[in-house]
């Protein structure tokens, strides 16, 4: 299966596709769908760009009654960052005055490799939407997000098969009283993600964001080490649910956690696409199963001998 896929629902809204130029399909209230704007540079003619799109947009829906926004193309990704995109919805911070979600890259394989989306410093909507409440962004590259303080934001996620150690280090060093929700996809050095258990520490300390409950450190090489961190982590206790899903757990990442402190609070811990035994896995479930934790270890991956170096692999990287 694929791991990266166009986003279904944003703020618990449809995802809905502003039609190209020249459509007559009736649009929905302006507050009923998450509006995904996308344009196409690959066409034979395209008939507008982003700054296109945008305008067209602005004037075609009510913008003061929009409320989640998903972003995908905006032209060839590896030639144009999200900084066009970032300067659009800053620009238009006085008239989308209901805007509570955002997410930037919303782009599948087949329109750009997760490494290919160039991104940029996106704290700028931040700063433009003190009331957001939603903020995702999909891809590594060029993305940059200084230390940020933001009184409303309840969710934040990035999506990336290589995550900047300096963008992990800004959001744990954030501000962010509201947050719930925090999701990273650490990803590959190979692909820019050079974080560290280290880099970490802060937010698995606990008290940094007092509101979490939910975290995702997922999709990552150093999968186990972050698992052996977690296990101990004080910021464990305040959580309802875990995911260190995606990345290269084996027994031992999955050991130090039945190892570990009490997991047996938690409604879900999801680890599936792992490399771990089926033994191990039993023990896991055996532990946490007959208290209510739903747990997920489907997606076994099978691991290769290359003239004795052991490879395993993160599910998105490239």
């Amino acid at each position: 299966m694929s791991h990266v896929e166009h986003l279904q629902e944003l703020h618990g809204l449809p995802a809905f596709d502003f039609p190209a130029p020249g459509s007559e399909s009736k649009l929905p209230a302006a507050d009923a769908v998450a509006w995904r704007l996308s344009v196409d540079p690959y066409g034979d003619s395209p008939e507008e760009d982003v700054h296109g799109l945008w305008a067209r947009f602005l004037d075609t829906v009510d913008p003061a009654g929009v409320q989640a926004i998903v972003v995908g193309q905006w032209g060839e990704p590896y030639d144009n960052d999200s900084g066009v995109i970032v300067r659009h919805l800053v620009d238009a911070r006085d008239r989308l005055t209901a805007l509570r979600a955002v997410f930037i890259g919303d782009l599948e394989m087949e329109e750009a490799e997760i490494s290919w989306i160039e991104q940029s410093d996106v704290t700028p909507v931040l700063d433009a939407y003190p009331l957001l409440e939603e903020f995702g962004v999909r891809g590594g590259t060029g993305l940059r997000f200084p230390a940020v303080r933001h009184a409303h934001l309840r969710t934040l996620s990035f999506e990336a098969g290589g995550l900047p150690g300096e963008v992990v280090r800004g959001v744990v060093a954030s501000e962010l009283p509201a947050l719930e929700y925090l999701e990273l996809w650490l990803g590959v050095e190979g692909y820019g993600g050079d974080a560290t258990v280290a880099d970490l520490a802060p937010l698995l300390a606990g008290g940094r964001f007092p509101a979490l409950r939910h975290l995702g450190l997922r999709n990552s090489e150093i999968q186990d080490e972050i698992a052996a961190a977690v296990a101990s982590a004080p910021v464990v206790a305040q959580l309802k649910s875990l995911d260190l899903s995606l990345g290269t757990l084996t027994d031992e990442g999955a050991t130090a956690l039945l190892d570990g402190q009490p997991l047996t609070h938690l409604t879900w811990l999801d680890l599936h696409h792992n490399f771990v035994s089926e033994p191990v896995a039993q023990r896991l479930r055996a532990a946490l199963e007959p208290s209510g934790v739903e747990v997920d270890l489907s997606e076994r991956g099978e691991e290769w001998d290359d003239d004795g170096t052991v490879h395993r692999f993160t599910a998105v990287s490239e």
